[in-house]
């Protein structure tokens, strides 16, 4: 048995760090084992204009640990508003590496998302012109569709057409959840990623709902059917360089979570590695691990690799991880997989 791996230090495509105090409280977290991160914009109000971009870009570098070497990667909020020269001059400046697609109402702060997809053609096709990827939370918000449908019909009723219509427009399909997922992006040969979240790798609508709800488990899109996680597993273990880890860990004050309308949100910044490298470990697939975390992120967005590499190592007893991180916006509950990590970071 395999009991020591060193890759190339990982990327996190997709996570949130939220503002204040509360980044201030995970920010540590993410830095301690990822060099990079695609930071989403949906603070309150969103990050939608060049220059808010660089101001959050200020602000996470000012509370980054000393000693860290973590480096944010820009987002944008895509709204019916968005100046498309404003999104060129931010890609060009190096400021922004990517502009997000909310559905209005489909997520936590996503009230000023799009309702109206024609309206942003026109900044769609400028990002077509200088290479700037769309990153897309992929569910409908239609009240007649079922949350458990909602990312498949996305497909079919908005991101199709969209790739139809700017077909040189480069695409991630954030945080999928579903074999439709994962066949759509398998049926694209270029210009079409998707990243993957620890959570979604091991949980499934079960975890959430049998023998009580359990509010840590939340999130969106929603946990599906056992068949769905097990075809994002065979998708994150295959060494496809089209899907890429986007943890998606979304941090919330545990008595924003532990209410009668609870947020959405998994945060797993934290133990991500050890969960992935037992996912990988049972899959029989820890040769490949390097490629989702390390390796396939950076080629889609036209990045160098990580030159820094990372070791874990493994061992008889399990990882002590806290239950829940302390932040000056209140308790955080760290994800918990179900099962004993023993897997870890070398320090």
């Amino acid at each position: 048995m395999t009991q020591s791996l060193t890759i190339r230090r990982p990327d996190d495509w997709h996570l949130h760090l939220r503002d204040g105090a509360m980044l201030a409280g995970v920010l540590p977290e993410s830095a301690r084992d990822f060099a990079r991160a695609i930071v989403m914009p949906n603070l309150v109000p969103p990050v939608v204009t060049g220059a808010e971009a660089a101001a959050y870009r200020d602000r996470i570098l000012a509370a980054l640990p000393e000693g860290a070497r973590f480096a944010p990667l820009m987002t944008l909020y895509l709204t019916e508003r968005t100046d498309p020269e404003d999104v060129a001059r931010a890609h060009a400046a190096g400021l922004v590496t990517a502009v997000k697609l909310y559905p209005a109402g489909a997520t936590t702060n996503s009230a000023s998302g799009v309702t109206d997809f024609d309206k942003v053609r026109g900044v769609l096709e400028r990002m077509a012109e200088i290479g700037c990827p769309l990153c897309v939370h992929g569910e409908v918000v239609d009240p007649e569709i079922d949350i458990f449908d909602r990312e498949a019909v996305f497909i079919d009723r908005v991101l199709d057409p969209i790739r139809r219509a700017v077909p040189g427009l480069k695409v991630v399909m954030e945080h999928i959840t579903t074999s439709d997922g994962v066949d759509y992006v398998r049926s694209a040969e270029t210009g079409l990623g998707a990243t993957i979240t620890t959570h979604h790798l091991i949980i499934t609508r079960n975890h959430i709902l049998v023998g009580g709800i359990k509010p840590h488990y939340y999130c969106l899109p929603v946990a599906k059917r056992a068949r769905h996680r097990d075809a994002l597993v065979a998708a994150a273990t295959s060494g496809d360089a089209r899907f890429f880890l986007g943890t998606d860990s979304a941090p919330h004050a545990d008595p924003a979570k532990e209410c009668a309308c609870g947020c959405a949100g998994v945060f797993s910044a934290t133990n991500t590695l050890s969960c992935l490298a037992e996912v990988f470990e049972r899959a029989g697939a820890l040769d490949r691990l390097e490629a989702f975390t390390s390796l396939n992120g950076p080629a889609f967005y036209g990045l160098p690799p990580n030159d820094d590499r990372i070791t874990l190592t493994r061992g008889a007893s399990p990882v002590a991880y806290p239950a829940r991180i302390e932040t000056g916006a209140g308790p955080v509950t760290l994800f918990d997989p179900g099962f004993d990590l023993h897997w870890r970071v070398a320090r």
